[in-house]
């Protein structure tokens, strides 16, 4: 054999060990689980699911029973973003009386590896809804009716500094 087929074989065999290596490691069972709280949320109308990570609030943190990761601060921008505006940070509405379920704007569609939707990020900015008279309350469902309320002077929404991990996950 001669130095240049050698030097391919040779390229060949690392290569495919390597892949052999990289797959062998990504689909190894440890037998080891781990069992986040689920969570439902509102988007487009419809429920979804999601489980929280990371949260760069301790006290939220400690509440979500998630990792405390400040950092996660430097994810927001200098000039809050406009709503639908898509950007790596996404706008979730929470809210801290407790009335509802948080309102996402986007979700994957579906979830999992097929997902279509590009919009759709797992970092997100909390934004507080709170009922300017809270006898008037009601279900809102969708960041449309979130603005809508809003509109109408039914809510007050603000801006946090409070930046969460919550991937939306495939329906139990």
């Amino acid at each position: 054999m001669d130095k240049m087929s050698l030097r391919k074989l040779l390229s060949y065999v690392s290569l495919v060990s390597a892949v052999m290596m990289l797959t062998a490691c990504s689909n190894q069972p440890t037998g080891l689980q781990y069992s986040l709280p689920l969570q439902q949320a509102w988007f487009e109308g419809e429920t979804v699911f999601y489980v929280t990570t990371d949260v760069s609030d301790q006290a939220m943190a400690e509440k979500m029973g998630a990792n405390y990761a400040p950092r996660l601060r430097d994810a927001i921008p200098n000039y809050p973003k406009p709503p639908r505006q898509k950007t790596v940070i996404e706008r979730v509405y929470g809210f801290p009386n407790g009335e509802q379920r948080n309102v996402f704007p986007s979700a994957p569609t579906p979830t999992g590896f097929q997902s279509t939707d590009t919009a759709y990020s797992p970092i997100w900015l909390m934004y507080a809804v709170k009922w300017v008279d809270p006898k008037n309350a009601y279900e809102l469902t969708s960041e449309d009716a979130v603005l809508d309320a809003d509109a109408k002077g039914l809510v007050n929404i603000e801006r946090t500094n409070i930046v969460v991990n919550c991937p939306v996950v495939p329906a139990p």
